[in-house]
């Protein structure tokens, strides 16, 4: 049986950033990684959130200020802060049905509240196919 832990990519593999950190650092981190999601933390890993591309259109279309003030927002305040989440253990079949259910490509992985990976869908897709 496989489970999120087996397939999940690892903390220096996704953009993971300070929660407080300004919003357009966040944009800057998760063009790095080419992933359409970042996952804000606190100190000590806690997930306090995440923001992702789909997010960050529906802010521009609903937020009447200029690009620059926006930019230098705390990146939280754009948050979803109670995101959908999953943990290590959870057989992979479950996760992918969450991630279907709710039309999402990512999924964090959280144990005790902290983060420790994120399912992404195109590389626990290749995963799985390629156990087959």
């Amino acid at each position: 049986m496989t489970k999120n832990k087996d397939i999940m990519l690892t903390l220096n593999q996704f953009p993971v950033v300070q929660y407080d950190i300004i919003f357009k650092e966040t944009l800057e981190e998760m063009s790095k990684f080419n992933l359409g999601i970042a996952c804000l933390v606190d100190k000590e890993n806690n997930l306090k959130g995440v923001i992702t591309d789909g997010d960050i259109r529906r802010k521009i279309l609903n937020i009447q200020k200029p690009f620059s003030a926006f930019f230098v927002d705390d990146a939280i305040v754009h948050a979803v802060k109670e995101p959908i989440c999953s943990n290590p253990e959870t057989n992979i079949n479950e996760t992918l049905k969450i991630m279907n259910t709710n039309q999402i490509w990512d999924l964090p992985v959280i144990n005790n509240k902290k983060l420790v990976g994120l399912v992404h869908l195109h590389p626990a897709l290749n995963k799985l196919i390629n156990k087959i």
